[in-house]
């Protein structure tokens, strides 16, 4: 176990420079000039001059490798760089919208739990009755409606029609959360209910549950106690990608309602040529997606015991 823990962190490091070194490539490739970009913020423009000073003494004018062996090295000591267009620290910036950031991944992820599980599984129960055809099309419909068409429905029904939930997001509140976290919870129930409805048939033909019931086992204690335990496990991959993907940060559905989190700050990094921040967030993702992947295949390790054992 502890082996195969370090041969991940090893490949943890190599990923992430690898990832360090491309998106520094991409960013220092891209058209428009960093210095401009930054006092164009601003609206005040200085002289050719002033702005070739102020290239050489961040660094601008020296070689492309020179440039990122710097700017490696101060990550690595938890400095990120300078945002151009506010003009504070770029860790410090990453750091306000952490918190906001979890909450609303956690929310989100509670309220498709709420919604997929006990939909896959009365679903899968009920497979190709009356019941399993409304709960399928319902997944259908959300899993085909994207989350920037939802939250725009939601912000118009329920927040300007109905008056029951705050229509701007900004600021923490539980309130200001729903909206949101069911927007992002949606489209995942969708995909989510239809797996555990797979997952969920799928172990009720093994042979397992069939000697189970010939033991005198009840239904209900079969379902329970093995069924739904053993086909929750290959979602783990699943659930792990999706917290993942929302702790980088869900762009569309953070600028729809304003809410302040990462992902909204990544898009007016990229409106205003942020380079700085721009390379912070998507190293900041990069570490988030495999720290979690990390997580779930220990987790295996835990929830299976065939996996201990090196079956």
């Amino acid at each position: 176990m502890k082996r195969q823990l370090a041969k991940r962190l090893t490949q943890i490091i190599i990923v992430l420079l690898g990832i360090s070194f491309m998106s520094f490539l991409l960013v220092y490739l891209a058209p428009g000039d960093p210095v401009r970009a930054m006092f164009a913020v601003s609206g005040n423009i200085p002289s050719e001059e002033v702005m070739a000073e102020i290239r050489e003494e961040m660094g601008l004018n020296r070689p492309f490798l020179m440039q990122y062996a710097s700017w490696l090295k101060n990550c690595l000591q938890g400095d990120f760089g300078i945002s151009y267009s506010q003009g504070k620290p770029v860790a410090q910036m990453l750091a306000s919208r952490v918190w906001p950031t979890l909450y609303l991944a956690f929310l989100s992820l509670a309220m498709m739990v709420v919604m997929a599980v006990p939909t896959g599984v009365i679903s899968a129960l009920y497979q190709n009755r009356p019941i399993d055809y409304v709960m399928r099309s319902g997944t259908f419909l959300g899993i085909s409606m994207p989350n920037f068409w939802v939250g725009l429905l939601l912000l118009y029904l329920i927040g300007v029609k109905l008056k029951l939930l705050p229509v701007v997001a900004v600021g923490m509140g539980f309130k200001k959360m729903i909206l949101p976290a069911f927007t992002l919870a949606f489209a995942m129930a969708g995909k989510y209910a239809r797996q555990v409805r797979a997952a969920i048939l799928e172990e009720m033909n093994q042979d397992y549950v069939s000697g189970a019931l010939a033991r005198g086992l009840s239904e209900s204690t079969v379902l329970w106690r093995h069924v739904i335990p053993n086909a929750m496990l290959p979602l783990l991959t699943m659930l792990g990608l999706s917290l993942g993907s929302l702790l980088g940060g869900t762009a569309v559905v953070e600028v729809i309602f304003s809410y302040p989190a990462l992902g909204s700050l990544a898009i007016a990094a990229i409106i205003a040529m942020d380079y700085p921040l721009i390379q912070g967030y998507i190293l900041w993702v990069a570490l988030i997606y495999m720290l979690v992947n990390l997580a779930v295949d220990i987790s295996y390790s835990f929830l299976d015991p065939r996996l201990r054992k090196g079956v």
